[in-house]
């Protein structure tokens, strides 16, 4: 296996200046919990009450919090369940099944999540920083820089919130529970990489510690920070990554996708390769079909040689967009003809290969389409 490539910065500077936000108990794990509690000259166990509350009752108010004295449910509400985040609007689609929130972060960031209801399952797709800096030019969110990361908690309370909801029976279809989580959302999330895996940590304990779900429901997105992804392989999370490739081939994916000037998508789809080695998890290449750009047969067919030079052992499966429209934008999605050719030349090539179904276009919810801006 490759060795992780050396002298390559692991970090990416967010903007200075920023006041951090409030510890949350979404941040802490369990034995930090209940330090801090003890701390406070309370007992330790008052700490798993109030995670069973907010990770496994999905209570938001600390008024329905009975099993604890008011008067240690009132300070230990204060250090552990700070307000993070404020919704100004929801917009829904589908049906009521698709709905797109706007969140205020505590600073006056705004971010968006999407909760998207199929009828095997519910998907959150989670922002993981406000903004972002990675300024691929068909991405509304990439056009509009990076303001901040987000921390593990304001991370996991965008997937509580959806959770609260699929309980209380909000979304059409009864109530229900979320399955999935995808950080597909606004930011690069390897570029926030320790509270993004705070965040996962959160997400994939066991109840009341975490939320419970299965890491293989989760799905951590990349444009390519190579370094991350070799150290993801490390951190014995079985979540999926996906891979957002768009291009087969450097000179156009250097104008698709800027990162590609520094990790090439040899060294993208090496490191993939070897997350698919690791640990048995499949792959998924993200691929936005841009008409007349990355659409061409000859691309579909190198892409194909490129993935299977790796072996043809089922490490990988490529997903395919449609190019979900943004404002003034000169990229529009493929032809449906140039479409099924691109499907058809891959998988004569032995890779698997689907193309999305979108969900959210028409609130600006879908891939690529999230820009949080408040009107």
């Amino acid at each position: 296996m490759p060795d992780q490539p050396k002298n390559l910065p692991l970090v990416f500077d967010e903007p200075r200046g920023r006041k951090k936000p409030p510890r949350h108990l979404a941040d802490l794990s369990a034995d930090e919990r209940k330090a801090l509690v003890t701390g406070l000259g309370l007992p330790g166990f008052r700490a798993k009450q109030l995670s069973t509350h907010y990770f496994s009752r999905l209570v938001d108010d600390p008024a329905e919090m009975t099993d604890l004295p008011a008067a240690d449910r009132e300070q230990v509400v204060a250090a552990l369940l700070p307000e993070l985040m404020t919704p100004l609007r929801t917009l829904e689609a589908d049906k009521g099944t698709t709905r797109k929130t706007l969140w205020k972060l505590f600073d006056g960031a705004l971010v968006e999540s999407v909760l998207m209801r199929y009828p095997d399952r519910a998907t959150m797709c989670v922002s993981s920083q406000a903004g972002c800096g990675m300024a691929c030019p068909f991405c509304a969110t990439g056009q509009g820089g990076l303001q901040r990361n987000m921390s593990a908690a304001e991370i996991v309370e965008q997937v509580v919130a959806g959770a609260r909801s699929m309980a209380r029976g909000e979304v059409p279809g009864g109530p229900g529970r979320v399955s999935n989580v995808v950080f597909m959302g606004m930011g690069e999330p390897m570029a926030n990489y320790k509270a993004v895996i705070g965040a996962i940590r959160r997400l994939t304990d066991k109840t009341p510690d975490g939320l419970g779900l299965s890491a293989r429901g989760v799905t951590l997105s990349t444009v390519g920070l190579v370094p991350r992804m070799y150290q993801l392989a490390d951190e014995g999370i079985p979540v999926t990554l996906a891979l957002s490739l768009h291009a087969p081939d450097d000179e156009l994916r250097n104008e698709l996708v800027p990162i590609n000037t520094r990790w090439s998508v040899h060294e993208a789809v090496e490191a993939a390769w070897n997350y698919a080695s690791r640990t048995k998890r499949r792959v998924s290449i993200e691929y936005a079909m841009m008409c007349d750009i990355n659409d061409q047969g000859w691309r579909a067919d190198l892409l194909g040689d490129v993935l299977t030079s790796y072996g043809d052992w089922g490490w990988v499966h490529v997903n395919l967009i449609p190019l979900n429209p943004t404002p003034g934008s000169k990229w529009t999605a493929s032809r449906p003809e140039d479409e099924r050719e691109f499907v058809r030349r891959l998988e004569a090539k032995g890779v698997p290969t689907t193309v999305r179904d979108t969900r959210g276009s028409e609130i600006d919810g879908a891939c690529g389409q999230l820009a949080a801006v408040d009107v």
